[in-house]
């Protein structure tokens, strides 16, 4: 997945789209858009972050889970097998990015997974769907001729903390990690 937060428009219609496609309820989401500053005062402006499940190479949160309820496909797909899922909250604890919840009423985890759903029936995702703006991007970026692949190719992109050894699958253009740790850094 790839999104141009040069086109961001901090809407969270990607984010709204996903609790309607998941049945997600409501007080928790499976994806969000953070909203924060880039620049220095008085040059700042508002920045827009949507963050996912980075449905990682590596995932952590595949490797603690003590009933095998964490799965990686093969296409790289991360998701919850929810008739495994005891809801003990190992890889709640262990994703580096904060993007898993315990559903209120089921009691599992639960996070983004890309709507393999529909991605399994050659539908892109509900996210994707819902841009406005087309920031979003999702498919196969190891095939040169995809949208997804030419946009990595022509742009620089960066994934959220790169240092986790976790090897992300979500990239971002414009991300400007720089800015945002300064920003960390200065509120700790």
């Amino acid at each position: 997945m790839l999104f141009d937060l040069r086109r961001c428009i901090g809407c969270s219609s990607c984010a709204v789209a996903c609790k309607s496609e998941n049945d997600v309820p409501l007080g928790v989401w499976r994806s969000w858009v953070k909203k924060t500053e880039k620049g220095r005062f008085p040059n700042t402006r508002e920045y827009f972050l949507p963050i996912v499940c980075n449905n990682c190479e590596k995932p952590i949160c595949v490797t603690v889970c003590p009933v095998n309820a964490g799965i990686k496909r093969p296409d790289g797909i991360v998701y919850i097998d929810p008739h495994r899922c005891i809801g003990c909250r190992y890889c709640m604890a262990s994703c580096p990015y904060g993007v898993r919840y315990i559903h209120p009423v089921r009691k599992i985890a639960e996070k983004c997974f890309w709507c393999h759903h529909r991605v399994d029936a050659g539908l892109k995702p509900a996210c994707v769907l819902a841009c406005p703006t087309g920031a979003i991007l999702f498919g196969d970026r190891n095939d040169p001729e995809s949208d997804i692949a030419k946009a990595i190719a022509k742009n620089a992109v960066q994934v959220i903390k790169p240092e986790m050894g976790t090897s992300p699958h979500t990239f971002y253009i414009d991300l400007d990690i720089g800015t945002v740790e300064a920003k960390k850094e200065k509120e700790e």
